[in-house]
């Protein structure tokens, strides 16, 4: 008889998207080969809302069985904004006004805190995904005992709230992504004493060929350009990299369009070069990449990319924000790839890559030996194991 894990996430679904959720799905049918898995999280779809979307208790995605708590206030984002702003700009705030953000920040579903108090003696142990949340902040103090935490850490100003110095020390394990966010957890917390493994994530693409013929003509692609997947966002650096593609293209008459791939929450440039194809299927996603000259990672606060390591999976060489320790890992380890901390550094990694194809050919072959020696599923499904057991 399986022994019986549980994962629990702020959202859960083949419609979710978002980076730290995508790969708690991905491990979680890994582990069901192994493991009875069940999945504890919220009914909701939107991030920025929270707003309950999905209107069963429990479903089954995928062979895995999914408990869903209602959300009990959505996110207003009015709210929140204010509450955000004074956290960061009142010197004298305290616990109990870090508290409030969280409250505000979500998803606040109390059945499912409730549910994790009342049940946890039934699962041999339970994956917390994303220290960030609501879910994880109030859910894993519960479960400590038997607790995994996945932190999706990185250096970002919330990650220095107090009400977080605790969060660090409870779990029974740590899995981190990548060892930049080991050393930055290690030296935030000084939590080396508790057991961790750095695991990461595999990269799952289709076993058959991407047909770029396909995706080219449905979106009428007769044209190069450098491509960005993912949400498009202030916060994942998208209004920089805007900024930096319009003055380039200004002084570089044969720059490449700008495609963007995902849902945007802000204002996308009116300019013809710079073309949103808003949500597409993951094959098309993977043809995008396979066809693109470059893939850009603006943002600076990445605790893995997966986004990144499937464009080197398909030989596509990444510009990324050299901000970013993870992704500057990412680029270092593979050799593929570079960076750039200011708009001259933006238009230095653009003009070597885009005038010399060897180097973007050399650079996508070494790219995709990197995620091949580095995120094969078998070793990080091992490592999870390890702790599970443990």
């Amino acid at each position: 008889m399986k022994k019986k894990i549980a994962f629990v996430v702020q959202r859960y679904g083949l419609e979710v998207n978002g980076g730290s959720e995508l790969s708690c799905r991905l491990i979680a049918e890994k582990l069901s080969q192994y493991y009875e898995v069940e999945i504890l999280t919220t009914k909701a779809l939107d991030y920025v809302t929270w707003e309950n979307h999905y209107p069963e208790d429990i479903e089954m995605v995928n062979g895995i069985t999914v408990r869903r708590f209602k959300t009990n206030f959505p996110r207003e984002s009015k709210v929140f904004n204010k509450i955000n702003e004074q956290v960061f700009t009142n010197p004298q705030k305290n616990i109990y006004d870090e508290l409030e953000w969280m409250k505000a920040q979500g998803p606040a579903s109390f059945e499912l805190i409730e549910y994790i108090q009342n049940n946890q003696n039934q699962y041999h142990k339970i994956i917390f995904f994303t220290y960030l949340y609501f879910t994880t902040f109030f859910g894993l103090p519960q479960a400590a005992e038997k607790a995994i935490l996945v932190p999706t850490a990185h250096d970002e100003p919330y990650i220095y709230f107090s009400m977080f110095k605790p969060l660090f020390h409870l779990p029974r394990s740590i899995i981190f992504l990548t060892e930049e966010e080991k050393k930055f957890v290690h030296k935030t917390f000084n939590n080396q004493y508790i057991n961790n493994v750095v695991a990461g994530v595999g990269v799952d693409v289709p076993d058959k060929e991407v047909d770029v013929g396909v995706f080219k003509e449905k979106f009428k692609i007769d044209y190069d350009y450098i491509l960005y997947v993912g949400r498009i966002d202030e916060s994942k650096g998208c209004k920089e990299l805007f900024d930096f593609y319009l003055k380039y293209k200004k002084t570089n008459t044969q720059t490449p369009k700008l495609l963007l791939i995902g849902k945007s929450v802000i204002d996308i440039p009116n300019d013809p070069d710079i073309i949103p194809l808003g949500f597409v299927t993951d094959e098309e996603k993977f043809a995008a990449m396979k066809n693109a000259k470059i893939l850009m990672m603006p943002s600076r606060f990445e605790s893995l990319s997966m986004v990144v390591l499937e464009s080197l999976y398909y030989e596509t060489p990444v510009i990324v924000n050299g901000h970013c320790d993870v992704l500057v890992g990412h680029c270092d380890r593979g050799n593929a790839g570079l960076y750039y901390t200011d708009y001259q550094e933006f238009e230095y990694c653009l003009n070597t890559m885009l005038r010399d194809d060897h180097l973007m050919s050399l650079m996508g072959r070494r790219g995709k030996e990197y995620v091949h020696n580095h995120f094969d599923w078998d070793v990080i499904i091992n490592k999870f194991i390890e702790c599970i057991e443990r």
